[in-house]
């Protein structure tokens, strides 16, 4: 615009360029500032939080932005937690805190804290916490959710600090009345922000290319510039020179090399049009509209929560079409955290065949709920649809009996009883509580518990059994015990744990119900479900008085402790008695199953990244649809060191590709003669399908420098991969390892704090709004609350975003370079001089007005097919994946069409009029009157080639591409009437003209004619290119046309039992140390146990 502003050099008045600019620049910052608004709202809504503080000896009311480190807060049941606390007392026992941690890791299972022991005795006195003098030396804030180091000095002395003193952000108090914490962190300092990683602003691919195409674009905009001063410095020296007494020069013009340098300025300016103003807001106008659709779209609206899905940005909407790699987290994202008690076997004997979620029972032979009513402390939440098992119950099966008995006594689960009947079960993982619920619904109620004993209700009658000893759950024994007295004064061992293990420890008499069992289990691990095998061993008195004298002896030990404490347990848990198993659903969310299947058609692969352990992991990763009992192959990553991992890598990828390790294979020459520097990993395709499994021990070694080639070549061949116990931080660095080697788009969906660093490292990020906390969703470009609206966002949206984008892009850049390259024609008839052929209002007009609005209907309201197809046929997403629609090669094919247009448009009236005269002998051969055809005959043609890319019409569509053609005659008979021009004759200058050109049959002869030859050959390519070079889409889209008949619902997918395969479905999500705690008495109530006679 401001070399528009210098006269000297400029033909163009300067409202063609001030409107345009104007109208964007208004746009953009309605836009922003709406954004800023949006956002200022959310801070403030989190900053106004109020919070309860500690000050000189009363507690007051502030918001949570005024908390600064070292002030003391009071926190109450249900109540989030403000910042990073220590926790220095509570209503409950021993300082004793539970909380709920699903903002950070998406767990809804109860945690426990516990203050140190010198300030749990300052309980809610205000007076002793205001005169708190205690100081705290920590490390520096870190995004380490599991570690915390630090020391207290208090009263003279130090106390050592760690994690299980602190109250992260984002935790919420349950079953506590009150706590109180000191403040550690605060604002970005705390933990839960430090996880959130760097806030950066995300880009499209498309918006890196077009980057790319306009320098390109100004590359060739100064090549014509620079052709054309040539032109007039060649058309000046041989002409212009000798006819100065017509055509003067200026005072300021000295030469004709002089006169070629400003006309070189003049034709930058008469061309620039071909990067138009409007294109950057046209491209963030259609992005809002579709970002308008996704929260719109009642197919992603949860009804149960009220929750619809939310384009939380509108910059990345066409990269939902391209997506190649999903990152997703397990627990709250492909599950619902809730465990259901599925199945069992008991004694050989199969019970819960009926359930109703079992895939080969058809839902007309669903039996019904088995009705629990009879049993008064029975959970109403409880389903079960196997009678048999109800009846064995009630007819006294002995072995019934007993399995459920050692399910009610095997666990650590906590119970409390706020209403008198109404039992309310704090389980430190959801698949105790699952287990303990079960026992209670079929009469063997877990009532309570203290340091020594364990109260049950069996079958209408209360016992209480003497607790002898907890023997805990760990990573290596993979099974806990209890032993207990019963009150025949039976020494009783009650066992459950994963069936590799407890098949090793069984007696050798239960050889045929173990391979029963086993096959029970089979069949439990092919339908996804988390399986315990459950035993018991009736212990002699002596034999177990001695047992716990060296179990003591142990425990006291200062040496090896852990060692002698795991080799006492393994005297003691032998020659078990097998019970049967247990099988527990995990349950998915709604269609997740379904959605994996379909992600797969599309060849978008999805990796599980989870702090999970393998055990659970694999079983989702199996019951998801990530990997198949049909699979060739499945590797498992566990090294230990850098060689190891290095030779396991290498076997897998010698079994998927085994000519990927010869110095041949084209992979490894290109690596070995790439510079070191920034480059693309080729894809490579395996001989079948395989699935790697990788923990995080040997993760931190693979990701780094030497290692992370290997990694990323073999998990990118298999189908599937599941990455294990990995930090938030190696889920990032995860995402940022496939992002830097491959030419793809990425997607991480993730809904707790721990998958904060993954949203925001992946091209796209997307959170689950779900009961797991709302990190995620806040720190997340989209969001909804289940999984399987991921199809719809990517499948439907997404696909139609870059379709349409694509489209955009394609046809913008085409009627602008048909546009503004007629001025490169006609410089060759108006002696190089900058003059330009179109009306200044025109020119103005022409990207404002005239082609405006149809362009936005295309790229707003275009579907190549409707949502029904788009989902049948996955396939159909294959070119976003590769950007085939839109990318360097099609830019170069709208530059040629935008070049042979011009040429058609310039040339066809030039010829038309080229001494022409009317019917009464008078010339039509004037400037203005060919003007006035070139631009009619462009319009004409933008608008055809536009209704030819429609595909998907509408009331919309019509008039906006036929109303904006009837609104520019409108506007040309205005603008050239004769009272404007009257009025403002150095304005308007074309008096006239409309009213005497277009009534002449020869200029709509040439009109039609320029039409026909610049559409012809777009419909002969769009005829041509699906018979002789068709692809994929093209096939499919066949295949869509000639289906006739009504479409059929999607089979369901049934698994087949393999019996050559063997993979145990183990998983018990429970933390090591908890029957510690449970036997050290910390966990009671103070106040005296009072038994309760229940009814049963």
């Amino acid at each position: 615009m401001s070399l528009q502003l210098i006269p000297q050099i400029s033909s163009l008045a300067w409202y063609t360029t001030v409107i345009p600019l104007l109208v964007v620049l208004s746009i953009t910052a309605v836009k922003d500032a709406i954004d800023d608004m949006k956002r200022h709202q959310n801070d403030n809504q989190v900053n106004n939080r109020s919070v309860m503080v500690v000050m000189n000896g009363r507690i007051k009311e502030d918001k949570w932005m005024n908390i600064q480190v070292g002030d003391i807060i009071k926190l109450k049941n249900n109540q989030s937690v403000t910042a990073d606390v220590l926790l220095l007392s509570s209503s409950e026992p021993y300082g004793l805190t539970y909380i709920e941690t699903a903002e950070l890791d998406g767990e809804t299972n109860l945690k426990v804290k516990q203050a140190i022991s010198v300030t749990s005795n300052l309980e809610d006195n205000l007076g002793l916490l205001s005169a708190f003098d205690g100081k705290v030396k920590c490390e520096s804030p870190n995004n380490k959710l599991d570690k915390f180091t630090g020391i207290l000095t208090y009263k003279g002395k130090n106390y050592l600090l760690n994690h299980d003193k602190l109250l992260l952000r984002g935790c919420v108090i349950r079953n506590t009345d009150w706590c109180y914490g000191l403040v550690i962190y605060t604002g970005p300092d705390t933990k839960l922000m430090q996880n959130c990683g760097k806030s950066t602003f995300k880009r499209t691919h498309m918006d890196h290319l077009l980057n790319v195409l306009v320098l390109w674009i100004f590359l060739f905009l100064g090549s014509m510039c620079f052709i054309l001063a040539i032109g007039h410095g060649i058309w000046e020296h041989k002409k212009g020179y000798y006819f100065q007494s017509f055509l003067p020069w200026k005072k300021y013009v000295s030469s004709s090399v002089a006169s070629a340098i400003l006309i070189f300025w003049s034709y930058f300016i008469i061309l620039n049009t071909m990067v138009p103003i409007s294109l950057y807001v046209s491209v963030e106008i259609i992005r809002l509209g579709n970002s308008c659709y996704i929260n719109w779209d009642r197919k992603m609206f949860y009804a149960p929560k009220n929750t619809p899905a939310r384009a939380r940005t509108t910059t990345l909407n066409e990269e939902l079409g391209q997506v190649k790699y999903v990152f997703s987290d397990k627990t709250g994202t492909l599950t619902q955290n809730i465990m259901v008690f599925n199945k069992c076997s008991i004694n050989g004997i199969f019970y819960g065949g009926g359930y109703k979620n079992e895939q080969n029972v058809d839902v007309s032979d669903e039996r019904e709920k088995v009705d629990f009513s009879y049993n008064k402390l029975a959970d109403p939440k409880f389903s079960f649809y196997d009678k048999t098992l109800v009846e064995a119950v009630k007819t006294g099966d002995r072995w019934v009996h007993l399995f459920f008995l050692s399910l009610s006594l095997c666990h650590t689960v906590m119970s409390e009883e706020k209403v008198e009947g109404n039992l309310v079960y704090q389980a430190q993982s959801p698949d105790e509580g699952a287990l303990v619920t079960a026992a209670r619904n079929f009469g063997f109620v877990f009532c309570s518990r203290t340091s020594e004993t364990i109260m049950v209700v069996e079958m209408g009658e209360t016992k209480v059994y003497q607790l002898l000893a907890i023997l805990d759950f760990n990573n290596v024994r993979k099974r806990m015990s209890v032993i207990v007295r019963t009150p025949e004064d039976r020494v009783m061992l009650f066992c459950k744990g994963a069936d590799t293990i407890l098949c090793q420890l069984l007696h050798p008499s239960c050889g045929s119900l173990r391979d029963v069992t086993m096959e029970h289990l089979d069949d439990f691990a092919i339908e996804g479900l988390r399986t315990l095998m459950v035993a018991y061993r009736e212990l002699d008195n002596a034999f177990f008085q001695a047992w716990s004298k060296r179990h003591s002896e142990a425990c006291l030990s200062l040496e090896n402790r852990e060692d002698k404490i795991s080799d006492v347990y393994e005297e003691i848990e032998k020659d078990l008695m097998l019970l049967g198993a247990t099988a527990i659903e995990d349950k998915l969310q709604d269609g997740v199953p379904e959605t994996i299947a379909t992600l797969n058609k599309a060849k978008i692969k999805i990796w599980v990244l989870t702090g999970d352990k393998q055990e659970t992991a694999v079983n989702i990763a199996y019951a998801c649809n990530i990997f198949e009992d049909e699979m060739d192959g499945m590797f498992i990553v566990e090294g230990k060191n850098d060689e190891t991992i290095r030779q396991e890598l290498r076997s897998a990828r010698d079994k998927m590709k085994p000519e990927a390790l010869l110095e041949s294979d084209p992979v490894n020459i290109y690596l070995t003669t790439k510079p070191q520097m920034s480059f693309r990993l080729p894809e490579e395709v395996p001989n079948g399908n395989y699935g790697l499994i990788i923990n995080g021990c040997s993760l931190a070694y693979a990701l780094e420098g030497n290692l992370e080639l290997e990694l990323l070549r073999t998990a990118c061949m298999c189908k599937g991969v599941i990455c294990c116990r990995m930090t938030p931080l190696q889920k990032a660095q995860v995402v940022e390892l496939v992002k830097r080697y491959k030419k793809v788009v990425t997607l991480a969906i993730g809904d707790g704090a721990n998958d904060v660093s993954m949203i925001k490292a992946a091209h796209i990020g997307v959170g689950i709004s779900g009961q797991e906390g709302m990190q995620a969703m806040l720190n997340s470009d989209y969001a909804f609350s289940q999984f399987h609206y991921l199809q719809r966002l990517l499948l439907v949206h997404g696909r139609w975003s870059y379709n349409r984008m694509c489209k955009f892009l394609s046809y913008f850049f085409y009627k602008n370079f048909a546009f503004t390259l007629v001025h490169f024609w006609y410089a060759f008839f108006s002696g190089f001089s900058a003059q330009t052929v179109y009306d200044t209002w025109f020119i103005t007009f022409y990207n404002l007005v005239y082609t405006c609005l149809p362009v936005l209907g295309l790229s707003l309201f275009d579907q190549d097919v409707n949502e029904t197809w788009s989902l049948r046929f996955p396939e159909l997403y294959d070119p976003g994946q590769h950007n085939l629609y839109f990318n360097k090669k099609e830019f170069v094919k709208c530059l040629m069409h935008g070049i042979y247009s011009s040429f058609v448009l310039f040339f066809i009236p030039m010829g038309t009029i080229y001494n022409s005269v009317r019917k009464d002998g008078k010339e039509i051969s004037d400037y203005q009157s060919f003007s006035l055809i070139v631009q009619t005959a462009l319009l004409w043609v933008v608008t055809m080639q536009i209704a030819l890319d429609t595909t998907y019409w509408t009331i919309i569509s019509h008039i906006f591409t036929w109303g904006s053609l009837g609104f520019y005659f409108c506007i040309l008979f205005f603008l050239y009437s004769d009272g404007l021009c009257l009025m403002f004759p150095n304005v308007f200058q074309f008096l006239g003209v409309a009213r005497n050109t277009l009534n002449l049959p020869q200029i709509w002869l040439s009109i039609v004619l320029s039409v026909v030859l610049c559409i012809l050959p777009v419909i002969g390519y769009q005829f041509l290119k699906p018979l002789f070079w068709p692809a994929n889409v093209d096939k499919i889209m066949d295949r869509i046309h000639q289906c006739t008949r009504p479409l059929l619902p999607l089979p369901k997918r049934t698994k087949l039992k393999h019996a050559s395969t063997r993979r145990s479905a183990y998983a018990f999500s429970h933390k090591q140390g908890f029957g510690a705690l449970i036997t050290s008495g910390k966990t009671m109530k103070s106040k005296v146990f009072k038994k309760k006679q229940l009814s049963f």
